[in-house]
């Protein structure tokens, strides 16, 4: 029963952040999501409806660098690797969407990962 009050809770910070936090073709939203083991971020371009990047510790480059595979030195250098994929891509400013996550431990890691990689929000 506790799992479910957790997510219903997360589900309503969810709905309020996203009221306010709105990803443009010219000013993404950066999503995190944080589950047991490993730690994902997307590029998402609500006016079109894209991800114009994706990272996580689960699979790909990333996963295979980043050492070790959890926590919050990983959910850092997943936020490194997103800002050098957005840099290629031409993307400099962003918002930061925590996703109804508190911003702390991995969640802020990711957003100081991508501050340090150039990003600005």
């Amino acid at each position: 029963m506790a799992s479910y009050h957790r997510t219903v809770g997360r589900t309503r910070r969810q709905e309020r952040v996203r009221k306010k936090v709105k990803g443009t073709d010219t000013r993404p939203r950066i999503c995190v999501f944080r589950s047991g083991k490993h730690t994902y971020a997307q590029v998402i371009s609500d006016d079109s409806g894209v991800t114009l990047a994706s990272v996580s510790t689960l699979a790909g480059d990333q996963a295979r660098e980043a050492k070790p595979h959890r926590g919050v030195e990983a959910a850092k250098q997943i936020g490194l690797a997103l800002a050098k994929i957005c840099k290629e891509k031409n993307i400099i400013e962003v918002v930061f969407d925590r996703n109804g996550f508190l911003f702390h431990g991995r969640v802020k890691a990711v957003a100081d990962g991508a501050r340090e990689g150039g990003l600005v929000f």
